[in-house]
């Protein structure tokens, strides 16, 4: 009689070969920044030797636009002389900064990996932000040169910008043709250098920037190289699938979209095709259906908005993969999917991570998110996941508490931020996530995103930044920021703004003039003017529960 299969026992033996010692993937423990952390045995230690490698994929489609193919080798010849002009011409040397500030093309692909050849720190600012953010993120890292598209670049021209500013249309593609010639240029690094830095909302009211080292990264690609490796065990193949075709629809100053879709392409030598413009859902069914898409991460507005759409009118056929990223999906959302679109019956993932961690800390397969709707799934490969309370102790299986990881993907801290930082990383290294969460039996469950935070269409925005941006505002005594229901975007901005007198201003004054100094996502869609004093309790902390009620 045959015995019935047990994919969990089949994962666990292909998870055991491949890790164990002798294994492709082999795991041991080193030393990282004073910790015990679980590493690949064989790993890249440089991410410019992965852009020296990748001419080995000729000349196969790397980054794909509505406009545009280019292949590897044609990649890496623009980023060689990309990087020998930043270099000869700005004098950028190793730890330099190259700022970014841009929507997404793929002029911020190759900036990336020149600042990558030389060493330097590629900085991904929010392509959102207003000029007040901009030169508050400028000053931040202070940047040798920084790129820009021409949109962000007339924003940049309200600034007085002490560094050179090279625009994507007209300074790149003259300086590539003017340093055509030549080797490519590689800098010697350590694993823990920094190799990138992204903006992440901070509870302070200002953006933290994220430092993700040349370890980071590098783990990260190890990460999806092993998924890709097990999903082929399960495939009953001998080496992963080659010639995919990923969709990028997020920022790539997200690590969504630069660390775990562009950058792992450049190793696996499947391409990127990168949707530009504002999201709309029939241009990008319009771009799977011929672009042969087979691979999509999606944040779950997205696929709301997709399944919007008559899906019959389009041929999916080539979706092989689908994700749902960056934020809490509801069991709701999944059975839609499952029931409208093909892929999603059998290959509907979804996992949790931040920025801090560089990728995900927890991935729920298709059978575990089918069974558990509400779970994130399981720690990744290489990660340590706790629920801890107040004081910093474990607490038992099923019990809430705060998330806390531990891995080799876990960024080296806060650029410039010294207390954030110590706020955030133990001394043993273990991340204080601020996210509320639940382990039974190994599944991660989220009961609260951090205690303020508002999750708009896949952004984290912090109440502090708002308030403080409003209480600039002389008719405004004090305010209160929250997050209410949205049906699209999962939650929208609201205010409480307490005026000096009925008659101080307005709600569309208030709306311009957060309008004028903060990214439009962060900006309240949601008011009420009282002259009322906010309620606060014995330690007089506002009660943002209380405010929260009768916003339907």
């Amino acid at each position: 009689m045959t015995k019935p299969f047990d994919p969990q026992a089949f994962a666990a033996a292909a998870v055991a070969r491949l890790t164990g010692p002798g294994g492709r993937f082999e795991m041991v423990v080193e030393d990282v920044l004073g910790a015990p952390v679980p590493v690949m045995r064989h790993r890249g230690r440089s991410l410019g030797d992965l852009l020296a490698a990748s001419v080995s994929w000729g000349e196969r489609d790397y980054l794909v636009t509505e406009e545009r193919r280019l292949s590897f080798t044609e990649h890496a010849a623009a980023v060689g002389a990309l990087a020998r002009a930043l270099r000869d011409r700005y004098g950028v040397e190793k730890g330099d900064r190259i700022g970014i500030l841009a929507a997404n093309t793929a002029e911020w692909v190759m900036t990336f990996w020149a600042a990558q050849c030389l060493g330097a720190i590629a900085v991904g600012y929010n392509a959102w932000w207003t000029p007040r953010e901009i030169a508050y993120g400028v000053e931040h890292t202070k940047p040798a040169v920084l790129v820009v598209d021409a949109k962000r670049a007339a924003l940049v021209a309200e600034l007085d910008i002490r560094v050179p500013v090279l625009t994507m249309e007209h300074d790149l593609p003259a300086l590539i043709d003017e340093f055509d010639s030549g080797t490519l240029p590689l800098t010697e690094v350590e694993e823990d250098d920094p190799a990138v830095v992204l903006y992440t909302s901070g509870t302070s009211g200002r953006p933290k920037g994220a430092v993700h080292s040349q370890r980071n990264v590098l783990a990260v690609i190890g990460y999806h190289q092993f998924n890709d490796a097990l999903g082929a065990e399960f495939a009953g193949a001998t080496e992963p699938p080659s010639g995919r075709r990923f969709l990028l629809t997020s920022p790539l100053f997200h690590i969504a979209s630069l660390h775990n879709l562009v950058v792992p392409r450049l190793v696996t030598g499947d391409t990127a095709v990168i949707y530009q413009g504002s999201y709309d859902a029939d241009r990008v069914l319009r771009l799977i259906e011929r672009e042969r898409i087979t691979n999509w991460g999606a944040m779950p507005t997205m696929a709301t908005r997709l399944l919007e759409q008559d899906l019959s009118r389009y041929d999916l056929s080539s979706l092989a993969s689908f994700s749902l990223n960056s934020a809490p999906s509801s069991a709701a959302l999944q059975h839609q999917l499952r029931e409208q679109l093909p892929v999603a019956k059998t290959a509907l993932v979804t996992s949790y991570g931040l920025t801090e961690c560089s990728t995900a800390a927890t991935l729920a397969s298709p059978a575990e998110l089918a069974a558990f709707p509400d779970t994130v799934g399981r720690p990744v490969i290489g990660a340590a996941v706790q629920v801890r309370d107040n004081a910093g102790n474990a607490v038992p299986d099923g019990t809430e508490g705060e998330i806390c990881v531990r891995s080799v993907y876990v960024m080296l801290g806060y650029w410039d931020d010294a207390a954030a930082t110590a706020a955030a990383i133990t001394e043993d290294r273990w991340l204080r996530t601020g996210d509320i969460g639940v382990l039974t039996d190994g599944r991660l469950r989220l009961s609260g995103r951090r205690s303020d935070l508002i999750l708009r269409g896949g952004e984290n925005v912090y109440p502090t930044e708002i308030e403080q941006c409003l209480e600039e505002h002389p008719a405004v005594r004090e305010c209160a920021v929250i997050g209410v229901p949205h049906p699209d975007l999962g939650q929208q901005v609201a205010a409480l703004v307490v005026v000096e007198s009925a008659s101080a201003t307005t709600e569309e004054e208030l709306q311009a003039f957060t309008a004028e100094r903060i990214a439009y996502y962060k900006v309240p869609a949601r008011w009420r003017l009282t002259t009322t004093a906010l309620p606060r309790n014995a330690t007089g902390k506002v009660m943002r529960t209380s405010i929260a009620h009768g916003w339907d």
